[in-house]
């Protein structure tokens, strides 16, 4: 069975050094589960990997669209898996890396997208009370009536939240009682490094001041200034919308730090929740967590 390697869980522990050093040692690529580097020009408030970091390895699914896009899920695994199985053909090893559960699992299993007819009217006015009260307004609706289907997705992923509430208005069903297939497509091996809390807090905050230091006020105000403001997906991640919402409010820079750090927190907090139901994840010490190591545990699976 084709095998493919995973570097998954919270933001800031490292996993895109990890994930293009195992790639490298592969002779492989590494393919990006991370649902704000698909768009261009959000390069400073996502981290997004320099040429060096990448260390000569190709990099796929970073880029890949304008962030005026309403790019989903589904968009993500029609472009990714036939990259994944490409690589899988050459008997390569191909490296899945990110922090977006729900892009990963895209790929690892056929996910049921619910069995329940389109109703377009329920899903425009749904679009429209999120055009006029918000997202998390949306997303709010949809954990009053099914909170395990919230907790698997992110509030910012409209078309997934509009999806559940659509089969639950118009199916009389939950999504969450649907079970979606755990049969993995391929064989893989998935690992996470698991700081302790408080140093991955520490890290958390230390990576929003350097993202200052480089400039993510002026990379918004550039994003703002070619017409990308909140009503674009893209920036309704962490670090932009904050950004907009504390130029718009005249906020002193040191409240707006604040705000990314503790919203960047409680996202790690729920990326770790999501990640410790992945079948079969490993939990690396971060002493452990090289290319080596993650090889050897690759290899012990053959």
């Amino acid at each position: 069975m084709e095998k493919v390697l995973v570097v998954c869980g919270a933001t800031a522990t490292g996993k895109t050094a990890l994930a293009a050093e195992c790639a490298k040692k592969l002779g492989s690529a590494v393919i990006s589960a991370d649902s704000q580097l698909v768009y261009r020009g959000l390069d400073i408030g996502t981290a997004k990997p320099s040429e060096e970091e990448k260390l000569g390895v190709e990099h796929y699914m970073i880029d890949v669209v304008e962030p005026t896009a309403d790019y989903s899920v589904s968009d993500y695994k029609s472009a990714a898996l036939p990259i994944v199985e490409s690589y899988l053909r050459d008997d390569k090893i191909p490296v899945i890396c990110g922090g977006t559960g729900f892009y990963i699992n895209s790929l690892l299993f056929d996910l049921s997208y619910g069995g329940v007819a389109a109703d377009t009217a329920l899903r425009d006015n749904l679009q429209q009370l999120a055009a006029e009260k918000g997202r998390d307004y949306v997303y709010g609706m949809l954990r009053s009536v099914d909170e395990k289907s919230a907790e698997r997705l992110h509030p910012n992923d409209l078309k997934r939240v509009i999806r559940a509430l659509e089969i639950y208005y118009a199916g009389g069903r939950l999504k969450s009682d649907m079970a979606d297939s755990c049969e993995p497509r391929f064989s893989y091996v998935a690992v996470t490094v698991d700081y302790p809390r408080e140093e991955l807090y520490d890290r958390i905050n230390r990576r929003v001041d350097v993202m200052f230091e480089r400039g993510l006020v002026e990379e918004v105000r550039g994003l703002l200034a070619r017409g990308i403001d909140l009503s674009c997906r893209s920036m309704q991640a962490i670090g932009y919308k904050e950004v907009v919402e504390s130029l718009k409010n005249g906020d002193m820079q040191s409240t707006m730090r604040d705000i990314i750090k503790q919203n960047t927190r409680r996202y790690a907090k729920r990326q770790l929740t999501f990640f410790k139901k992945l079948p079969g994840i490993i939990w690396l010490a971060p002493k452990d967590a090289n290319a080596d190591n993650v090889l050897e545990l690759l290899n012990k699976e053959n």
